[in-house]
């Protein structure tokens, strides 16, 4: 079965990248691997304000994630799997395609406007390095040609 990974965000593009997967899956057999990211805070604050900072966006990451896996299941009748690491985004996402063998693709959204995000130039530029196809979804594609792509 083959295993889309799609990491999540509160960004239109990565609910671009979302439905694609989605619907990808859909059409293959394939199930969707859904990995919200938690960057590490850029400052130093006492401990106990540092660990409650952190767990705030653990939380907020997490919810957005099961809101997202809720509407794949409302659509397609599949529960996305759902992880949720805190750390260095490129390599919480490398080290997740090390560890599950079994992801056929990681898909990643573009923007539509500007730079195509920091994901997408890190992965674009590794992609002869990755055990799995890379998806890069534009950000200007409208639900109906993100469906036809799919």
């Amino acid at each position: 079965m083959r295993k889309y990974l799609v990491v999540m965000d509160e960004t239109e593009e990565a609910k671009s990248a979302l439905r694609f997967a989605s619907h990808r899956a859909a059409q293959t057999g394939g199930s969707v691997h859904i990995l919200a990211l938690v960057p590490r805070q850029n400052f130093n604050a006492f401990g106990g304000v540092q660990a409650t900072i952190e767990q705030e966006a653990r939380e907020r990451a997490e919810v957005m994630a099961n809101s997202a896996a809720g509407n794949i299941f409302a659509e397609s009748g599949k529960m996305p799997q759902i992880a949720v690491r805190l750390g260095d985004p490129e390599a919480i996402v490398r080290d997740y395609l090390t560890e599950r063998e079994d992801i056929a693709a990681l898909v990643l959204g573009a923007s539509a406007e500007g730079g195509p995000g920091p994901l997408v130039s890190h992965f674009s530029a590794h992609a002869g390095t990755l055990p799995c196809p890379l998806y890069i979804i534009p950000g200007g594609l409208d639900r109906e040609a993100l469906d036809r792509l799919a």
